[in-house]
């Protein structure tokens, strides 16, 4: 049965999200279709574009991403609007939105009665609640480059799965696990040999990046909790382990990575090829699954266990 979005994302429990939407009628988010040879290449550019532009205006930052042939993966992290005052929420809202007329007279300084400001007040009241929605977020970038395909493919309906999924990343270990299979998408996918060669994936992005924390990309000065150089060692010898005729190890100069979060080196490999996409709306151990359906109503979590820390 369905779960409602409002049951599978709580902010109050985690920031972190994990979500992938796929394309439906078998269309071509990118790639190239092998029946009529048409290349759908330059779509990938499109959507990181779009993603890129609606990042810099909600209060959600993206983690780590990967643009596949017919879906796509993105790690967010969602901010918060507290502190934005009507001004701002109005005037970031109509970046990518119009507003009611109402509101470009505030706008203006145009707004003198009571009856009036409540209104207005209504209207920031719900475009404050949007620029933190993972779901706002995901249909401003889907909705466009579903209209922009279905120009480009001379159709109509729908280009999307009508839900995207989303998992809850609980904590640190979630989060990188997650970001790692992200991020190893194309190699596992036999579409690039090594990082440098995975286009238009985050850690191809971050490669070269010259800042010592692993920052996400978005209006967010917060850095993730991780060393950038760490996490791509630790991306690039997991993609080796990943080869299947090679036996799985962790690199010696990935253990400043592992041990900060308390990863057992035994154990990543396994969780990170036990990690799934769909069919999971959580990430944590069992503790936190636990927790983590109290909190969001549920009697219990499908969700993905990871083995509690090193002591």
């Amino acid at each position: 049965m369905t779960v409602a979005r409002n049951q599978q994302i709580s902010v109050e429990e985690t920031p972190y999200y994990h979500v992938v939407s796929r394309c439906v009628r078998r269309a071509f988010l990118c790639g190239e279709d092998k029946v009529s040879g048409k290349s759908f290449e330059h779509r990938r550019q499109w959507l990181i574009d779009r993603i890129k532009q609606v990042t810099s205006v909600f209060a959600i930052d993206v983690c780590s991403y990967a643009i596949m042939n017919n879906h796509f993966h993105i790690v967010l992290k969602v901010n918060s609007t507290e502190e934005w005052n009507a001004t701002q929420i109005l005037m970031t809202w109509c970046s990518l939105y119009s507003l009611p007329v109402l509101c470009d007279r505030y706008l203006k300084g145009e707004i003198n009665t009571e009856a009036e400001i409540r209104r207005v007040k209504e209207y920031v009241a719900e475009y404050r609640f949007r620029l933190m929605s993972v779901s706002w977020y995901m249909k401003s970038i889907n909705e466009y480059v579903a209209r922009m395909a279905n120009e480009e493919d001379k159709c109509t309906g729908h280009f999307w799965e009508s839900r995207f999924k989303s998992q809850a990343l609980l904590d640190e270990r979630a989060l990188l696990t997650c970001m790692a299979y992200v991020d190893l998408n194309p190699i596992r996918a036999a579409m690039a040999k090594d990082l440098k060669g995975s286009e238009f994936t985050s850690i191809k992005e971050r490669i070269g990046n010259n800042h010592t924390w692993l920052s996400g990309f978005g209006k967010s000065d917060a850095d993730l909790p991780f060393y950038l150089s760490s996490y791509i060692d630790l991306v690039d010898e997991t993609g080796r382990c990943l080869r299947g005729d090679k036996r799985g190890f962790i690199s010696s100069k990935t253990a400043k990575a592992i041990d900060e979060i308390g990863i057992n080196p035994e154990s990543w490999l396994d969780e990170l090829k036990g990690f799934k996409s769909i069919g999971f709306s959580a990430v944590g151990t069992t503790e936190q699954l636990k927790e983590f359906s109290v909190k969001t109503n549920r009697k219990w979590t499908l969700g993905i266990k990871l083995k509690p820390a090193l002591e």
